[in-house]
């Protein structure tokens, strides 16, 4: 429901924005563009033609550009970065949180983040360069190392005291984390705690050292898991010698989330997560025309197959009728336990320690739908074509094809894994080539055998 009145919002967004930008009436743009978050505006502008986009981004206010820029993708961003000069680049970006502007810096042209650097202070260059300085997808990456620390030695009250000097706190605090002389992590405190305990209680008297702090090197699909099933807001971040090193926030976590189910549903066509709506069409065309390749070459594939029975389909044209049915049917069946799989690898639900339930599983629902269809398809077929043994043929197929499609969209994902091929990504098209190849050869071979006796 929530997602529902979140694209009709976005809808109504657009085409107040488009029928506005047609009249040429600019304050009504700037007046609605001006009252969404960056979010929305980032999601508004690349919904947008090159054109309108380009004005729209001309009518963002200037406070806005830097979380705008994050909110985008990336080929949006480049295409937005390409119409601003040096200076209001830095100035969009001065005032990001090091984690975001650590996701932004790489896009930049490199003069820019020259000049970039050169305007953070000694503090955030260094922290900025210790977050670069680790790879993509990992907590190191994602982590913000901008943090409040306090001593275990303190009480409520300087703790507080210390809290009003300070004047503000970074996003989605909802702890301080309580660490050593050495800055190694000793546990956290709740805000809430600190409200309503007694001034003079000690910090020691409040940790909460209960929960495991996320290692530096963790990936982002286990920080995301460890969110998920802890409803944390903010985590710690540690390295290998407990040393406090940042944290990361819920709002992060969300962008992990939200990528990785883009990266499913783009990936399982061949395309980029990030992939402009409205690319170049020389640019989509080019990274279009691999995938339909390699679909080329498993269609031929599966064409060959049926060519090798062309004497059966010349005497028994019916099969020419029925063919696209056994290959459909495998097709679904394969598909829906290869999403199953996908989700199950990328969660960590699946692993060798459930892999044999799971197949056993798989086969036996493959086996179930395969007879239950095989016997409905076959005295259609039959009655349509008053023929009983083609019904017979076209129900050994289904049978065939759905138990193979069971089998292949277990293994196939894991095969792809294993090679260190995303799943998400080839999946659906060696799937695809399975399933059609043996409903073909099953179906036309079983006719072959039987009708042609």
């Amino acid at each position: 429901m929530a997602e529902a009145t979140r694209h009709d919002k976005t809808s109504r967004q657009l085409r107040m924005l488009s029928d506005a930008l047609d009249s040429g009436r600019l304050g009504p743009v700037r007046r609605l563009v001006n009252t969404l978050s960056p979010a929305e505006i980032g999601n508004l502008l690349e919904s947008l033609p090159p054109a309108k986009r380009a004005v729209v981004w001309g009518l963002v206010d200037a406070e806005d550009d830097g979380e705008v820029l994050v909110h985008v993708g990336d080929e949006v961003r480049e295409s937005l970065l390409a119409d601003m000069d040096a200076d209001e680049i830095i100035a969009a970006v001065e005032d990001l949180d090091i984690d975001d502007l650590a996701d932004l810096v790489e896009d930049l042209p490199d003069t820019v983040i020259d000049e970039v650097l050169k305007s953070m202070d000694r503090e955030n260059r260094e922290r900025l360069e210790q977050v670069l300085s680790y790879p993509e997808d990992t907590a190191g990456r994602l982590m913000n190392p901008d943090v409040v620390t306090v001593r275990a030695d303190t009480t409520v009250d300087v703790v507080l005291r210390y809290l009003r000097l300070r004047g503000e706190l970074p996003e989605h605090t909802d702890h301080l984390y309580v660490v050593s002389r050495r800055r190694q992590l000793l546990g956290w405190v709740a805000l809430q705690n600190l409200v309503t305990h007694h001034p003079g209680t000690p910090i020691s008297h409040l940790i909460d050292d209960s929960l495991t702090a996320i290692r530096v090197d963790e990936s982002a699909v286990s920080v995301a898991q460890q969110f998920s099933d802890r409803d944390w807001v903010s985590a710690p971040v540690v390295d290998g010698t407990n040393e406090l090193l940042g944290r990361i926030t819920i709002d992060d976590v969300v962008d992990i989330i939200r990528e990785r189910a883009e990266h499913q549903a783009m990936g399982a066509a061949g395309l980029d997560e990030d992939e402009d709506l409205f690319s170049p069409v020389p640019r989509a065309a080019r990274r279009r025309a691999l995938w339909l390749g390699i679909n080329l070459a498993t269609a031929f594939l599966a064409s060959w197959v049926i060519g090798r029975f062309a004497g059966t389909l010349e005497q028994i044209v019916a099969l020419a009728v029925l063919m696209p049915i056994v290959a459909s049917m495998g097709g679904v069946a394969g598909t829906q336990t290869l999403t199953l799989m996908v989700r199950g690898l990328a969660t960590g639900q699946v692993g060798v320690g459930n892999l044999r339930a799971l197949l056993s599983k798989e086969v036996s629902v493959g086996l179930f739908n395969g007879v239950v269809w095989a016997v409905v398809v076959g005295i259609v077929a039959a009655t349509w074509f008053s023929d009983a043994p083609l019904g017979l043929v076209i129900a050994g197929a289904m049978v065939i094809n759905l138990l193979v499609a069971a089998l292949a969209g277990v293994l196939v994902p894991l095969t792809l894994r294993r090679l260190n091929i995303d799943p998400a990504l080839a999946g659906g098209v060696v799937l695809t080539t399975v399933t059609d190849v043996v409903g073909f050869l099953s179906f036309l071979g079983l006719a072959t055998l039987v009708l042609l006796r």
